[in-house]
């Protein structure tokens, strides 16, 4: 009986021994308690988000290979995981569940305790983005007028859903982080006066820091505390309904000679967050961050991957150490297959952000309806899978388990730690702020995988099925 053969053997062994005696705990039944534990999904289903025992370190031999872990070299403190809270998000929760529905799914998706998936931070647009049901700003007026002094400035439109959401959530976790972010400035503000691409007039830049300014105070005066704000979503994307254009020299000498000035002068702690946008243009924060008046305004660059390398989020951090990294956003089709999705968004996001420096990591978007709505027109996105989808019943879609696997058992507060990376297991880890060690890693071959954990002198070994994320909560 050779080697490979007796590995196989203990490889099934160790997997029926899981599947037998420990049974699913899952997130919509019993209460899973991430003291200490496994929790894998796998691409197949078989496993979402379900538990298994805790293993131990032990002085004992290493089984397969090794995933070293380093509390002592440690990098950034962790913001929180979680979604874009699109208004149409909001208007289905608000709209399509009845008040006990809706208060047990947000009771589900964001307390910090066992009984919830932990999500502790939100992206939400300023004004309208492509997943609200039609486009509007917070001082639409009719062609050709202009009020640049926004005496009609109203925020009436988020009073409908948005806020009463927003309420709702903070009375479940009232510690939540809220990103907010601009799809496009008032269409009077614009050179093209379109929802759809166009630019921010310079003769409106004045105007434009004020609104951004009024939002924030009129979302105090709500009880809702903008914790960062981006200077534009995607603003080298002028396809979205609605959107707008910003160069980096146009956000720099926006953020440089107007916003800046204006947050500091009005004692305004919402951090200034550049670019919103792909990881193939990393020079556009850095050409901004460059300047010495407009970085020391700055708390952080925002990065998207439908384009380039998440490495890219490194190359900023390298070029400025001293400011934070976010990732804010990345999509599931509606076309696209679980199990694909699971593995791409947990390597390159879940691990990848995180690993090159990350501090927050979201997923877009929360909820949609069956149908992929609500969105804004042509321009809209129409195949954009949200986290849930709400119709007749709610169901859990592949980046509600993306996120969990994260936000359960990371809060805010978490450090990272440094872990090396072994062929087909990529893996991130982290100390809470309970000391808990808790590693993520994804096994994306077709096999099995028995590895272990090596802590100082001790090991402990595990194993992973084919194509699977598990979080471990160790000792």
């Amino acid at each position: 009986m050779n080697v490979r053969f007796l590995l196989r053997l203990v490889r099934l062994a160790v997997f029926a021994w899981w599947v037998v005696i420990f049974p699913y705990a899952g997130v919509h039944g019993q209460h899973m308690n991430p003291e200490k534990g496994i929790w894998i999904t796998s691409a197949d289903q078989s496993y979402l988000l379900r538990k298994i025992e805790p293993i131990q370190f032990k002085d004992q031999v290493a089984s397969g290979d090794v995933i070293d872990l380093n509390p002592s070299a440690t990098f950034q403190t962790m913001d929180g995981f979680g979604f874009a809270l699109t208004g149409g998000s909001a208007g289905l929760l608000n709209q399509k569940l009845g008040a006990t529905e809706r208060k047990k799914i947000l009771e589900e998706l964001f307390r910090m305790d066992s009984t919830g998936i932990g999500i502790s931070y939100l992206r939400i647009s300023i004004g309208a983005s492509d997943l609200d049901d039609k486009v509007f700003s917070y001082n639409d007026l009719p062609d050709g007028e202009t009020d640049p002094t926004l005496i009609k400035f109203s925020i009436a439109e988020d009073r409908k859903n948005l806020i009463p959401i927003l309420k709702q959530i903070l009375a479940v976790n009232s510690k939540i982080k809220i990103m907010a972010s601009p799809w496009s400035a008032p269409l009077w503000m614009k050179s093209n006066r379109l929802a759809k691409g166009g630019r921010l007039r310079t003769d409106y830049y004045e105007a434009y820091a004020k609104y951004l300014l009024k939002y924030i105070e009129e979302m105090n005066k709500e009880g809702i505390v903008i914790d960062a704000m981006t200077i534009q979503n995607e603003p080298e994307n002028p396809n979205n309904t609605p959107s707008m254009l910003m160069s980096a020299s146009e956000q720099n000498t926006f953020i440089k000679i107007y916003l800046g000035p204006l947050f500091k002068q009005a004692a305004i702690k919402t951090k200034i967050v550049l670019f919103d946008h792909n990881c193939d243009h990393p020079k556009y924060p850095i050409s901004i961050l460059n300047d010495p008046i407009t970085k020391q305004f700055v708390d952080g660059t925002a990065f998207h991957l439908y384009l380039g390398s998440i490495s890219a989020l490194s190359t900023v951090k390298k070029a400025h150490p001293d400011k934070n990294i976010y990732f804010t956003e990345q999509w599931t089709s509606g076309d696209g297959k679980f199990g694909e999705d699971l593995i791409w968004h947990i390597k390159n996001v879940v691990i990848g952000a995180t690993n090159n420096g990350a501090k927050a990591v979201l997923e877009w978007n929360l909820a949609a309806d069956q149908n992929f709505n609500p969105h804004t027109g042509d321009g809209g996105c129409d195949r954009c899978l949200g986290a849930l989808t709400i119709g007749k019943d709610v169901t859990r879609n592949v980046s509600y388990f993306i996120i969990a696997h994260a936000s359960k058992f990371v809060p805010p507060g978490s450090i990272r730690i440094a872990s090396n990376q072994p062929e087909n297991l990529s893996n991130v880890g982290f100390i809470t702020p309970s000391g808990k060690k808790v590693v993520i890693v994804l096994n994306d071959s077709p096999s099995g995988k028995n590895f272990s954990f090596r802590f100082k002198t001790r090991i402990a070994n595990t194993f992973l099925p084919a194509h699977s994320v598990g979080t471990f909560v160790l000792e």
